[in-house]
């Protein structure tokens, strides 16, 4: 009778409403999920708000070792035998795709890098040294990229001197983008990196005893639009060969490696000088490590990894030592060195009965004139009789007329060298050897 009762009992339990049988229960329990609802949400709201500081708060995750950092200057604290590195709280980005560093003090040694690294990039290494960086370093202008012997890259940096970074982010492409350097708001150059998905951060690195720079983080850079850089596409197509040269307008820039004689820059002339156009100037823009600059004629298939005058069918007056090359790596004294500043001109005297083959005839005989500023140099269109000079020695092997080529500084003739023209005739061919060199070149300085 018992037991019929209990199961009658709880047969109703079981037909009452469920909040019948719990009523403390279930206000409880569903009191205590709202407030945990609640908690969840307040941590979630405060965790966004903690990123949201990180991301506007720049000092927040910025990292240095060995480094003194006050304010924006940055000054080398360690024992010239360990690195100190900088790395920035934030990567580069769209709206912030470039930053600068300027060289308060070089210290003893003047081991300062500028480059960019991963985020959790150790900061016991010089920016480059390590994989997934690039960096580009004042003492030696090597560039660093994610090892530790460096390629020959652009100019030494001074005190004083800018060395800005920056990413081209419209050129990002399958974890790829180009990286570019300048120095003093000039583009030194660019490659192409491997980005993560963190991006790449803002570094600096020293490594001797008073070093100190000056970082801005908002610096902006903007290529300049002169006159010669708006004109790359027409004078680009004066150039019939170009190795390890760049071509902005009429600027001409090594680019090569410049560790040995075999690295060579040679820029040469699609047209050769004829009797309507035989003279062409060089003006040294920047003379670079070692203004190992040439300029003369050459022939149609010269060696691209010799200078001018090195080798046969080839004449040139090299601006580092003032000697003339004449088809030999040998050269003889023939006038004063050149720098930065400096105008070298190369010409040709042609016989007056002399016509280049696919020249063409010609109707109009007179002299050429000179530019107002090339005063100095005088007209030698036509070789007199009574001005050519004995003892010249002639090239040997090739075939064709005689000419006397002839070199100018400055607006002043320097000297004359006869030679042989070399079937298809004698292209001016510039060369350069040295990073940091640049010359502005003008095919045709004469008018007429």
């Amino acid at each position: 009778m018992l037991n019929a009762i209990r199961l009658l009992s709880f047969r109703r339990m079981l037909l009452c409403p469920f909040s019948a049988i719990f009523p403390l229960l279930s206000h409880s329990f569903f009191s205590q999920m709202d407030d945990i609802n609640v908690l969840h949400h307040r941590c979630l709201l405060n965790l966004r708000r903690r990123i949201r500081d990180i991301g506007d708060g720049r000092p927040a995750q910025e990292r240095y070792m060995r480094l003194q950092k006050d304010g924006d200057t940055l000054s080398y604290q360690g024992n010239s035998e360990e690195v100190g590195c900088y790395v920035a709280g934030h990567p580069l980005s769209k709206g912030n795709c470039y930053f600068e560093v300027t060289i308060v003090d070089t210290g003893v040694r003047g081991t300062i890098a500028v480059g960019l690294v991963p985020k959790f990039y150790r900061l016991d290494h010089q920016p480059g040294w390590l994989p997934y960086s690039v960096a580009y370093h004042a003492d030696n202008g090597k560039l660093y990229n994610g090892n530790p012997v460096g390629q020959q890259f652009g100019p030494k940096c001074a005190r004083g001197d800018r060395i800005g970074c920056g990413i081209h982010f419209e050129n990002i492409k399958a974890g790829f983008t180009i990286v570019f350097f300048t120095k003093n708001g000039k583009e030194v150059g660019s490659l192409e990196v491997p980005i993560s998905a963190e991006g790449l951060f803002p570094a600096v690195g020293m490594h001797s005893m008073g070093e100190e720079v000056k970082v801005d983080l908002q610096a902006e850079w903007f290529l300049e639009e002169d006159e010669s850089m708006m004109m790359v596409d027409s004078h680009e197509d004066d150039w019939g060969r170009l190795f390890d040269v760049r071509v902005s307008g009429t600027l001409l820039e090594y680019v090569g490696k410049g560790k040995s004689i075999m690295d060579v820059g040679l820029a040469q002339a699609r047209q050769p000088l004829t009797t309507r156009c035989h003279y062409y100037e060089v003006e040294i823009v920047d003379a670079g490590e070692k203004c190992y600059i040439a300029l003369g004629l050459a022939r149609r298939d010269y060696p691209r990894n010799r200078h001018p005058g090195w080798s046969r069918g080839s004449v040139a007056y090299h601006a580092d030592d003032g000697k003339i090359f004449h088809g030999s790596g040998v050269g003889d004294a023939f006038g004063p060195r050149c720098f930065k500043g400096d105008i070298m001109g190369c010409g040709i005297m042609f016989p007056r009965d002399y016509i280049l083959e696919g020249e063409g005839d010609i109707d109009d005989w007179d002299r050429l004139e000179v530019r107002p500023g090339h005063a100095g140099v005088q007209n030698v269109l036509y070789l007199n009789d009574d001005e050519e000079e004995d003892g010249e020695e002639l090239e040997q092997g090739q075939e064709g007329r005689n000419v006397t080529v002839f070199f100018t500084r400055n607006g002043k003739l320097m000297g004359r060298r006869e030679m042989r023209v070399p079937p298809g005739g004698l292209y001016p061919t510039v060369g350069m050897l040295s990073s940091g060199e640049k010359v502005k070149v003008d095919l045709h300085p004469l008018s007429g």
